[in-house]
């Protein structure tokens, strides 16, 4: 009897032991994240707050959003997005910046190659080319806010500016709820920031979902613009290639033979402040709803 009793006892104590340890086994700490899980966590969590965050906005404009925000983690590279075609591509090295040392190895863009590239995958085309000073300038904004207006007009895939005096150097593109997604400077990729209203800070414009009244399309590579409407002028722009542009007036001046059309024709560009020929402007010779410059 006595043994049986010891039996059962030892059954007892081994069944206690068996239920602690797994119920210890159960509650154990979890293995510390290693670092590469770290930074995995991280990239997943600021890709899920890259999007559009508030409502009202065009579908342009939130397809602009989520064409940036597929970008999230690529390398900022100075001059990266700026080839033929809108697309990341290697950078160069910035004289003012020794970040900039490895950019000509990284596949990027920088600030405005990336808005470039956003607006691209919205509506095809590239209506959105240049830098950033050009692409705040741009025919193709619908509205303008002022840096005191702060955010609260703004909705998402506007694009905010900084620079002083209207001359701009950085351009980002809004979210919503205060926050952006930008290439912002050689050495970091492109994120998801809060947007900074102070300092230079000079504004936000909004694009507009269709071509503006009197937008035309340039065609040709290395075409340049001229201070006056002939061709012994100096020059004043190049378009590396096909490029949006607003056409203030035309007025009949010097005639010019290339690419085998001869025009007389010639073209104001308000936001270049200079003179293009018809003849690499897309259209008629004398382009139809146009007025003639006084």
């Amino acid at each position: 009897m006595a043994m049986r009793r010891a039996a059962v006892a030892a059954v007892m104590v081994l069944t206690l032991l068996t239920t602690w340890a797994g119920a210890h086994h159960a509650t154990a700490a979890p293995a510390p994240k290693t670092a590469k899980t770290a930074k995995t966590t991280k990239a997943a969590q600021a890709a899920q707050a890259c999007g559009v965050l508030a409502p009202g906005a065009s579908t342009t404009a939130e397809k602009a959003v989520e064409a940036a925000c597929e970008q999230i983690g690529t390398w900022y590279t100075w001059g990266g997005g700026h080839g033929q075609q809108p697309g990341p591509t290697y950078g160069q090295v910035d004289p003012s910046d020794p970040d900039s040392a490895h950019d000509p190895e990284r596949l990027g863009f920088d600030c405005s190659g990336l808005v470039r590239y956003a607006y691209h995958r919205a509506v095809g085309g590239d209506p959105l080319p240049g830098n950033a000073h050009h692409q705040f300038h741009s025919p193709q904004a619908q509205q303008r806010f002022t840096a005191a207006q702060g955010t609260a007009p703004l909705l998402p895939g506007d694009l905010l500016a900084w620079g002083p005096g209207g001359s701009i150097h950085h351009i980002a593109i809004y979210l919503g709820a205060g926050k952006m997604v930008e290439a912002r400077e050689s050495g970091t990729r492109i994120t998801v920031s809060d947007v900074r209203l102070g300092g230079d800070y000079a504004g936000a414009v909004r694009i507009a979902p269709a071509t503006a009244p009197g937008t035309f399309s340039t065609w040709g590579t290395d075409v340049w613009t001229h201070e006056e409407p002939s061709t012994d002028s100096p020059r004043a722009h190049r378009f590396p290639g096909p490029t949006a542009v607003r056409v203030d007036c035309q007025k009949h001046a010097q005639s010019v033979t290339a690419e085998g059309y001869t025009n007389d024709a010639w073209s104001y560009l308000p936001e270049y402040g200079s003179w293009i020929t018809n003849i690499y402007i897309k259209g008629a010779a004398w382009l139809d709803g146009v007025p003639t410059c006084p």
